[in-house]
């Protein structure tokens, strides 16, 4: 054979190679799965007995050209999905990540600003505290003037509603203020924290590592 007999056989087949492949991927195919109850189906349309089953797809050959596993994927899109999901919280903490740096050196020019802006939140936390205080002794005051007007119907007629109620309100105003007093002085743990991490944070930004600690 000639070279331009070879070239026209090359030509025809490769001419024929996407009929073929058509051919074969529009013909007929069988429906084959395993059921429930262990037995083997087929059928040109796929049997009620494997819906939920594993599924192959036969040619004319008898040959498996495809493999259906609703629950092996139903498994990967359920993987996928974390994944995703897991990648999206990943993106989005590392933004707010960058954010919190950004602003973390956009409100300080220098660690002796975060040990001002640390003196200030604490001279503020103690001026709350104080000024609790002393409506804690004003409300002292309020009660112990009650319970004064109180004595004098001991051992007498029952004490007006209104005198009996003001000594209810002047008791739950001091306990009242004294949980207020006490979780602003807590306040003084998680001002001196958020200080210390904005401290650790911004040299490790503008230095590169962290401080060491002291021992």
């Amino acid at each position: 054979m000639n070279r331009r007999g070879a070239a026209l056989m090359l030509a025809g087949a490769c001419a024929w190679a996407p009929l073929a492949a058509y051919a074969q991927a529009t013909e007929p195919l069988t429906y084959r799965c395993v059921g429930a109850d262990r037995k083997t189906y087929y059928g040109q349309t796929m049997p009620p007995q494997c819906a939920g089953q594993p599924l192959e797809m036969l040619n004319r050959q008898g040959l498996v050209v495809k493999r259906i596993d609703p629950k092996a994927d139903a498994e990967e899109k359920a993987r996928k999905q974390a994944d995703d999901a897991k990648k999206k919280a990943e993106e989005a903490a590392l933004k707010e990540q960058r954010r919190r740096e950004k602003a973390l050196l956009a409100t300080y020019a220098s660690e002796g600003d975060i040990d001002l802006a640390r003196n200030r939140a604490l001279a503020d936390n103690a001026k709350a505290v104080k000024d609790i205080e002393s409506r804690i002794e004003s409300a002292k005051k309020r009660q112990a003037a009650v319970a004064k007007e109180m004595e004098f119907y001991q051992g007498k007629n029952k004490p007006p509603a209104k005198l009996a109620q003001d000594a209810e309100n002047a008791a739950n105003d001091v306990k009242a203020l004294d949980e207020q007093r006490a979780r602003k002085a807590k306040e003084v743990e998680s001002i001196n924290a958020r200080y210390d991490e904005d401290k650790r944070r911004y040299i490790e930004l503008t230095r590169g590592s962290a401080p060491a600690k002291s021992k």
